[in-house]
């Protein structure tokens, strides 16, 4: 699918997004600003922004505990997002959700999951429904290499397979599940293989390049669009923070953390488009500059709402 410099800033600026988001969150939690835990998507910026990317508002995404990327990524405002993992009443879910569990049903986003796995059957059923009334809409679940090996996923990715739904399992391999390296819990290399037993399409991508993202998804999503049923993409990354912010990350060795920073997403694509013409150090400096006041206007509207009051503690909540 072709690609114009137009969307490409876009993806540059959606990126630069989403890292200025995860530091000041980063900061806010260790200054114990911020209840409860966060999960942050530094490093992993290339695969939600090249993924929605290629979507549209009407369609869906499902997403993960570190899902504040995926949010971004499909169009979630900052403001709202902002104060929602500060607990405020203004948030998405009137700060009832916190960090793991924000949703903006009218921007297609389904919800954050702290449940390993509890994307896929959520994906399912916004596609069957899709399915159903006939529209040519789309639903993306993003998985964790964890949440490769849950029943529930490999339920999904069966059922949507015999129903033919128009589903794009959007896989993110960051190599550790938690603790443990992919190494140890499965034994093959590639969880793209696994498609082969769905009769899906499974590709493996870099997903610290944005492109190559986009460009697998877009193909998948076409395929689904066009009622041919579901596919799963396998992005290769790496999370530059632990599982969770406190994490102390011994399982893992420093050099393996810094190979991974030199190969940086946002900056592979900064110098793609810088020697192609795309992009001048001046232009990345005003994309950056922007972001970083729309961020503080996020960080004033959180810091300037207020809590929910103890009379609201049963509304909207649904167990």
């Amino acid at each position: 699918m072709s690609i114009t410099n137009e969307q490409m800033i876009q993806m540059f600026t959606t990126m630069n997004k989403i890292r200025q988001f995860e530091t000041r969150v980063q900061e806010f939690f260790a200054d114990g600003r911020i209840p409860g835990f966060v999960h942050l998507y530094i490093g992993e910026e290339a695969i939600a922004t090249g993924a929605c990317a290629t979507l549209r508002k009407e369609d869906c995404i499902t997403s993960t505990h570190r899902g504040h990327g995926h949010l971004i990524a499909k169009g979630g405002d900052l403001k709202l997002m902002m104060a929602e993992i500060f607990g405020k009443k203004t948030g998405y879910c009137k700060g009832k959700g916190g960090s793991m569990h924000i949703a903006a049903v009218e921007l297609g986003i389904l919800g954050a999951n702290g449940i390993v796995g509890g994307g896929g059957p959520i994906a399912n059923g916004a596609a069957l429904a899709f399915q159903y009334r006939g529209q040519d809409n789309v639903a993306v679940c993003f998985f964790g290499d964890g949440a490769a090996n849950q029943g529930t996923t490999q339920e999904a990715m069966n059922l949507a397979s015999a129903w033919s739904l128009p589903v794009v399992f959007v896989n993110e391999n960051n190599g550790y599940g938690i603790s443990c390296p992919t190494s140890k819990s499965m034994a093959i290399t590639d969880i793209a293989d696994r498609a082969a037993a769905y009769d899906m399409p499974g590709v493996v991508v870099d997903g610290n390049d944005v492109l190559a993202v986009y460009e697998a998804v877009s193909e998948a999503v076409r395929r689904a669009r066009e009622g041919e049923g579901p596919s799963l993409i396998e992005c290769k990354t790496y999370r530059w923070r632990g599982h969770f912010e406190g994490d102390a990350c011994v399982y893992r060795d420093e050099n393996e953390v810094q190979s991974w920073v030199e190969r940086d997403p946002i900056r592979k694509l900064e110098e793609k488009l810088q020697e192609q013409g795309i992009l001048s150090p001046e232009k990345s400096r005003e994309i950056r500059d922007a972001l970083a006041k729309e961020l503080e206007a996020a960080v004033a509207f959180a810091e300037e709402s207020p809590l929910p009051s103890v009379d609201e503690l049963e509304e909207d909540v649904y167990a």
